[in-house]
C-alpha cells in the first residue's frame, strides 16, 4: 500500500472508532508516573530553549495536548482523523487542533520548540518513516526537542516487526535502529525510557520513549 493509501486507511479507521477510543482512554496518565515525569522533563527542556510552540502530532482526542498546556507550553494538536480533532476541540475549547498529515505538516521551517509524537508513528510503514521523521526535524527549531514513543521489536537484530492492531496494521521498531534514523535527520538521542509490560498487558512488548534534540 502506498503512503497515501496508508494515510487514508488509518484516518478512516480512527474516524470510525473515535468516540469509543476517547471513552476507553480517559485520564491516560493516571497510572503512568514515569511518563508524567518524562513529559515534565520535556516541557522544562522546551522552556529552557526559548519556550517555542509545541505540536502534539497524532493528538487523538487531545488529552496530551491539554497536559502539555497545563505544563505551561504553547501546545497545539494535529491529527489525521477529523473525528478525533472534533472530539479534541469539544473537550478543550481553548486549545488549537488541526487536521493534517505528519508527512506534510502545515507548519513553517523551524517554527517549533518541541514535538510530541506519542504512538503516532506506529501505523507508518517502514519505508515511509524517514519522510515523517524528516518533517519532524524540519519544523523543529535548532535546539528543539522531540519526544517519541513506540513499541520495541523482540530482538536487537529485528529492525521492524508488523503486528496486529485493533484499528489497522502497526509496526514496532528496534530502539537502536530508530535512534539511527533520528540521527540521520539531525536529531540526536538524549535520553531513552524503556518500560517493561505488566503481566496483565494485552501486548507483551517493551514501550520505548526516545527524547532527541535537533542540533
Amino acid at each position: 500500500m502506498t503512503g497515501l493509501g496508508t494515510f487514508r486507511t488509518t484516518r478512516e479507521a480512527y474516524d470510525a472508532i473515535a468516540p469509543t477510543y476517547a471513552q476507553m482512554f480517559q485520564d491516560p496518565l493516571r497510572e503512568r508516573p514515569l511518563e508524567r515525569a518524562l513529559l515534565g522533563a520535556f516541557a522544562e527542556l522546551v522552556r529552557t530553549n526559548g519556550d517555542g510552540s509545541v505540536a502534539d502530532l497524532g493528538c487523538g482526542p487531545g488529552d496530551f495536548t491539554a497536559h502539555l498546556h497545563g505544563l505551561g507550553l504553547n501546545a497545539f494538536g494535529v491529527d489525521a482523523s477529523p473525528a478525533m480533532v472534533g472530539l479534541a476541540r469539544e473537550a478543550n475549547p481553548g486549545l488549537r487542533f488541526e487536521v493534517g498529515s505528519m508527512a506534510a505538516l502545515d507548519i513553517g521551517d523551524g517554527a517549533l520548540g518541541g514535538v510530541l509524537s506519542r504512538w503516532s508513528v506506529i501505523h507508518t510503514p517502514p519505508q515511509d518513516l524517514p519522510a515523517v521523521l524528516a518533517e519532524f526535524a524540519r519544523v523543529l527549531a535548532p535546539g528543539g526537542h522531540l519526544l517519541i514513543a513506540f513499541y520495541a521489536t523482540d530482538g536487537p537484530h529485528d529492525a521492524t516487526q508488523a503486528y496486529d492492531h485493533a484499528v489497522v496494521t502497526a509496526y514496532r521498531w528496534s530502539p537502536d535502529r530508530f535512534a539511527e534514523l533520528l540521527r540521520d535527520h539531525g536529531l540526536a538521542e538524549s535520553a531513552r525510557l524503556v518500560a517493561e509490560p505488566a503481566p496483565t498487558d494485552l501486548r507483551q512488548f517493551q514501550e520505548i520513549q526516545l527524547l532527541a534534540r535537533k542540533a
